[in-house]
């Protein structure tokens, strides 16, 4: 059996500058995977492209084994759900009618209801807003209703862009728990970060995108104490080594 989702030699390209060139990766049942890197490496039109928001180049991307739809609209159907950079909740709508649009392709409505239920309770301050103009949240706010909206859709598949982005450390700390607890409740994971230590820390595997392409690959943890890793994304810097000594100075 292949994995959930496989996205194999992968091309992008805005005008003629190349996005992603040639990236691959897999995610399998139940997993957190991370991909890490700088700004402007690649990860957030990696994550349109699995959406259908840009268009591919060259490569594939399959979900259970069959190409995954190149329409947005076919890509939320076939259940990966993106909570994107930014929030981008909608402003006008109430909390409570931003978590409804989440919904909009479902027809099961006792489990809408039981979803809804559930986000209330892993976001008890949605349940004390839901009445509130979602463009007077707190930024923390409105992530976790970006979040709340995206589970709504029932995800097979959550891909979530920098979740963290502009967050108190507080709120941060927060938001990964959450995420955490949506893994572990069953919904697989692809997680584009910034916070590269808290998003390796998380995930089961990792890749480190640079200038579009795939450097790096491996388990969170390992990558978290690689030190290259550490050095250029951890901020942590290679100890230098101790100076030897000369048999002059040895001697005094």
């Amino acid at each position: 059996m292949g994995a959930l989702l496989e996205i194999s030699d992968l091309h992008v390209a805005y005008g003629g500058v190349q996005a992603l060139q040639g990236v691959s990766l897999t995610v399998e049942e139940g997993e957190i995977v991370t991909i890490i890197g700088a700004n402007g490496a690649g990860k957030s039109t990696l994550l349109n492209a699995i959406s259908g928001l840009v268009k591919i180049g060259k490569g594939e991307i399959a979900y259970r084994g069959r190409p995954l739809p190149a329409r947005p609209h076919q890509v939320v159907a076939a259940g990966l759900i993106q909570v994107p950079e930014g929030r981008q909740v909608f402003a006008n709508l109430t909390v409570r009618g931003n978590l409804e649009v989440g919904a909009f392709l479902r027809k099961d409505r006792a489990r809408i209801k039981d979803d809804l239920e559930y986000i209330f309770a892993t976001f008890p301050r949605l349940k004390e807003r839901q009445a509130q103009m979602a463009g007077s949240l707190s930024g923390g706010e409105q992530q976790m209703l970006a979040i709340g909206r995206a589970l709504m859709s029932s995800p097979r598949v959550l891909l979530m862009d920098e979740p963290s982005l502009g967050l108190a450390p507080l709120l941060v700390q927060e938001i990964f728990k959450v995420i955490s607890k949506i893994n572990k409740e069953g919904t697989p994971i692809l997680l584009v970060e910034q916070n590269a230590h808290r998003a390796l820390a998380v995930a089961g595997r990792a890749y480190v995108l640079e200038v579009g392409q795939i450097v790096r690959e491996g388990r969170g943890l390992e990558l978290l104490n690689d030190p290259v890793v550490q050095e250029a994304y951890l901020g942590t810097k290679k100890k230098a080594p101790e100076p030897s000594l000369s048999h002059a100075e040895e001697g005094l």
